[in-house]
């Protein structure tokens, strides 16, 4: 899609979302329409947290209080961790054709990390709907389509592997597809961490008993796809801390990893088939999905109320030396 394009594309999926007035800035050469007098048009990644809690007063914010943000050269100066305070998010794990997911990883990070192996043929994939109603970088909505890998440098062990992660807590995964619905976004994580981002228009629906994303294909404007997930009744309430990583190549071919630790505040998990629907259309992203050969769904989770920091990424050969 050309640069005119999709900053025109960006200006009218920003205007009725947010109702308010836009200003351009740079991005590592890309012109960015951004909330005008917003977080990131004020602060570029590092406002002060008594601002954040000057606008909002109902948020805690201590987690937060013990983390330190640094400058950093991402492909544009910038700040990290980048902070998300209020986000919400569904997520639902399928298994697909193991073999067509190892076709979509590059060599060089399959000599890294392997899909997951839960039974002969089948991996793991995991299709999570991301809400950020207030972070810094003002608010959007996310779509990840991930294959569960198993952790650098380690050995899979198929179904033993995705039992160590779940109790420490600690997944690795590599991102296929990540569509936003915001300029800011897509450029942020295509530049400052080679994601595989576009725009396109991202809608949530809140209703008494369930939560739905609705994704229109880019290049039709027509609905593509459709997710849903059900507002589980046995929340918890126990705060606890998840990291969430990804392994991938960086923009000069290098193998590179990113993390994100979030703070969950109200969760809640169901293996039942009927928890969650994936509806998919006619569009881009549902033939790719349709090419992953989905099976069961083996877990769905309900996340209404979580926190996160969003780290820089770095060479994978800095990962010993930072855990």
């Amino acid at each position: 899609m050309k640069l005119a394009t999709v900053t025109a594309l960006a200006g009218a999926l920003l205007a009725p979302s947010l109702h308010a007035e836009t200003t351009q800035i740079d991005i590592a050469g890309h012109p960015v329409p951004v909330l005008k007098g917003g977080l990131y048009d004020r602060y570029r990644s590092n406002p002060p947290l008594s601002v954040i809690q000057a606008e909002a007063p109902e948020l805690d914010l201590t987690w937060f209080k013990g983390l330190d943000k640094t400058k950093v050269d991402m492909g544009f100066e910038s700040y990290s961790p980048n902070f998300y305070y209020r986000n919400s998010r569904i997520t639902a794990v399928y298994t697909a054709d193991l073999e067509r997911l190892r076709a979509l990883m590059p060599a060089e990070v399959l000599a890294q990390v392997q899909p997951l192996q839960v039974w002969p043929g089948r991996g793991l994939v995991a299709f999570t709907a991301y809400t950020y109603d207030y972070c810094d970088n003002d608010s959007y909505n996310e779509v990840a389509l991930s294959i569960i890998t198993s952790k650098p440098g380690n050995t899979s062990l198929g179904p033993f592997t995705l039992v160590g992660q779940a109790l420490s807590k600690d997944f690795w995964g590599y991102v296929l597809k990540l569509p936003v619905n915001t300029e800011l976004a897509r450029v942020r994580g295509v530049v400052g961490y080679n994601l595989p981002k576009w725009l396109t228009g991202i809608d949530r629906r809140e209703e008494a008993g369930a939560v739905s994303y609705t994704l229109t294909d880019s290049q039709t404007g027509k609905v593509d796809v459709t997710f849903s997930g059900k507002k589980l009744d046995d929340l918890s309430h126990t705060i606890g801390l998840v990291e969430n990583s990804f392994t991938n190549l960086d923009h000069n071919g290098q193998l590179a990893y990113g993390h994100a630790t979030s703070r969950q505040m109200a969760h809640a998990s169901s293996m039942s088939a009927d928890s969650a629907s994936l509806t998919l259309g006619d569009g881009s992203l549902s033939r790719y999905i349709r090419s992953l050969g989905l099976g069961r769904m083996v877990k769905y989770e309900y996340v209404p109320e979580f926190q996160s920091a969003l780290y820089a990424p770095k060479p994978l050969a800095a990962l010993n030396a930072d855990l």
